[in-house]
């Protein structure tokens, strides 16, 4: 047993989530190793990162970072650009680390910082307070103590014969509450638990949990609030599991949504169904994002196929075209 034992207790709740995560897990493991799922990787990693940079004040779209992605350039500030840039590389290189070493760790932050920190790759020299708005809610370790309490953390992550659906969550949790560096803590977490679990299961590095984080970003915070008062990480692993297990649940239903439809199939072409699923669990998703998830259309193809399915009285168009999203008819 590590001599540092982060507290936390294995309530019922938790055993069921982990159970449920873990049988999710081996059914979507088999769906994701299929030929379609090369595209859908693609989108997923840059909804994950969209997700956690968005949880930071990143104001750069799905659209602006699947363009990054693709290597071009875009209208937006110089600084958000340069972190999606940054997280793009960092995510890119996620099977280098290795989680349990800590000299990986500040590899990984050199990455994600680089151009954006002075003392990127290296753990902070100063005090550092969390906000929420003009109130400090958590003030971290004094910097002195940063190196021994990391170094702890990495020798109980190392040693634990925890399921890593705990241990990633735990980690996670310890990581935020310690705060070792200046800048780029919340990105290092979620980063580090999502690492944790693709050593688990290689899927998990295409599994966008952050996106679905970003959507409960409040609860996420209560989350760590609550964990902090009562001493124990227990209510924030509650929640990640949440999150992850949604996560997966999600993805399910999109990589499997055109087996088992058979109803709707019936009454649409093969694009238009294809058009549909994907709606479903990407309701925001736009006419360029469509035509790159499904080969066989272009652009002006998807624009035809969605006048067609709102005619048809499958697809309805909620809000403006900008800002907007697509409900799927049953």
């Amino acid at each position: 047993m590590p001599k540092h034992q982060p507290p936390f207790t294995l309530n019922n709740k938790i055993l069921s989530q982990v159970a449920e995560i873990s049988e999710a897990m081996g059914r979507l493991s088999v769906v994701f190793e299929q030929e379609q799922s090369l595209k859908l990787r693609r989108v997923n990693r840059m909804r994950t990162i969209q997700g956690s940079l968005a949880i930071e004040g990143n104001t750069l779209s799905e659209e602006q970072i699947t363009a990054i992605l693709d290597g071009k350039r875009i209208i937006a500030p110089p600084k958000e650009v340069k972190e999606a840039s940054n997280a793009i590389a960092v995510y890119e290189q996620l099977d280098q680390w290795q989680p349990e070493k800590g000299k990986h760790l500040l590899a990984a932050h050199k990455v994600l910082m680089l151009g954006l920190e002075d003392d990127a790759g290296t753990y902070r020299s100063g005090g550092v307070g969390v906000m929420s708005g003009k109130k400090v809610v958590h003030m971290a370790p004094q910097a002195e103590r940063v190196p021994g309490l990391m170094k702890a953390l990495f020798t109980w992550l190392k040693n634990s014969d925890a399921h890593p659906l705990i241990t990633s969550s735990v980690f996670h949790y310890e990581f935020e509450f310690i705060h070792p560096f200046a800048d780029g803590n919340g990105r290092m977490g979620r980063l580090w638990q999502t690492l944790i679990l693709s050593k688990w299961h290689s899927v998990f590095a295409y599994i966008p949990v952050e996106s679905l984080v970003h959507q409960h970003q409040d609860n996420y915070y209560l989350a760590i609030r609550q964990s902090t008062a009562q001493g124990e990480s227990t209510p924030f692993i509650e929640f990640m599991l949440g999150m992850i297990y949604q996560a997966i649940k999600e993805l399910s239903e999109t990589s499997t949504t055109q087996k088992t439809d058979q109803k709707t199939t019936q009454k649409t072409t093969q694009n238009q169904q294809a058009i549909l699923d994907y709606l479903k669990i990407h309701p925001q998703a736009s006419r360029k994002e469509l035509a790159e998830m499904i080969d066989t259309i272009t652009e002006s193809g998807v624009k035809y196929n969605l006048k067609a399915l709102q005619d048809m009285g499958l697809l309805k168009r909620i809000g403006s075209a900008r800002s907007g999203h697509w409900k799927v008819l049953d």
